[in-house]
């Protein structure tokens, strides 16, 4: 499913999507436990945010066990790769996304070298 650009304007502007997908941008792939824990927010919270995601085409997940990950989805057309790649190399300095970036590379037990407990 190709998204509209009307719904990729949509997501980015709601903070909890938009700092997801910056995220997402920046480390390939991510496990909700690691949104949740660099956000700061709650999985039920994180969670809807990414189904409405994955419903607009943004983003693709796949399971592991219990725990699903996301990634940006491969099959973007260009032009939104090419707005998720400038918004996210934009603001990678600013408030909030580096402290996102900073509560991510903090978190102990990250999945790709333990899996969530």
């Amino acid at each position: 499913m190709q998204p509209e650009a009307q719904a990729v304007f949509a997501a980015l502007a709601h903070d909890t999507r938009l700092r997801s997908l910056v995220l997402l941008h920046h480390h390939g792939e991510l496990c909700v436990c690691e949104l949740t824990h660099a956000l700061g927010m709650s999985q039920p919270h994180i969670s809807r945010h990414l189904a409405l995601l994955r419903e607009t085409g943004l983003v693709a997940d796949r399971r592991s066990g219990t725990w699903v990950f996301y990634r940006l989805n491969p099959t973007l057309p260009g032009w939104a790769k090419r707005v998720l790649r400038v918004t996210a190399e934009g603001v990678v300095g600013e408030s909030p996304f580096a402290e996102d970036a900073r509560a991510l590379a903090a978190m102990v037990d990250r999945p790709d070298i333990v899996r969530c407990a």
